[in-house]
């Protein structure tokens, strides 16, 4: 029996959960919502609100503590500058879970673990990509009609200069 025992051990060896859970915080402060299992993103959670709690206090020390623990710096600027100042009148309650459905292979239950308030920056994200999306399919319209037109063009002198050849 686990009475009193803290955590979830995940299926993992002591320095594997370690590092997989490291790297799921450093993601979702990075990309301010991450899709896993319910398992995960509930051992997730509570180290999330404490690097925020980090970014939050903006100090030296706070700010040397996060470094050791997240994995990238572009991760430790993001929470520093943006996220922690976004939570500055809240007092805990930084993320949530959202369940979503089952892996089709092992049936587990997967879950989004967000930041509040990333709805804004997740509605930026998708604008810049149905931009990108629209201007590729734009260039690609535009050079298959180049290319159409090209190829009418020189169809279009061939058949004269074989009929000429074949007379």
């Amino acid at each position: 029996m686990r009475h009193k025992v803290a955590g979830y051990k995940l299926g993992r060896n002591t320095s594997h959960r370690r590092s997989l859970l490291r790297n799921l915080v450093t993601s979702v402060i990075v990309e301010e919502r991450v899709e896993t299992t319910v398992p995960k993103a509930k051992a997730a959670k509570p180290i999330v609100e404490k690097m925020v709690t980090l970014g939050k206090r903006g100090d030296l020390a706070a700010r040397r503590l996060a470094t050791s623990y997240l994995m990238t710096n572009e991760a430790v600027v993001k929470l520093f500058d943006t996220v922690g100042p976004r939570f500055g009148d809240r007092n805990g309650g930084y993320t949530r879970i959202i369940r979503t459905g089952w892996n089709k292979g092992d049936g587990a239950d997967k879950a989004f673990l967000e930041l509040l308030g990333s709805e804004k920056v997740l509605d930026e994200k998708r604008e810049k990509r149905a931009e990108a999306r629209a201007k590729k399919v734009a260039e690609t319209k535009k050079a298959m009609e180049e290319a159409e037109a090209q190829a009418q063009q020189d169809g279009g002198a061939e058949p004269v200069k074989d009929e000429d050849k074949k007379e």
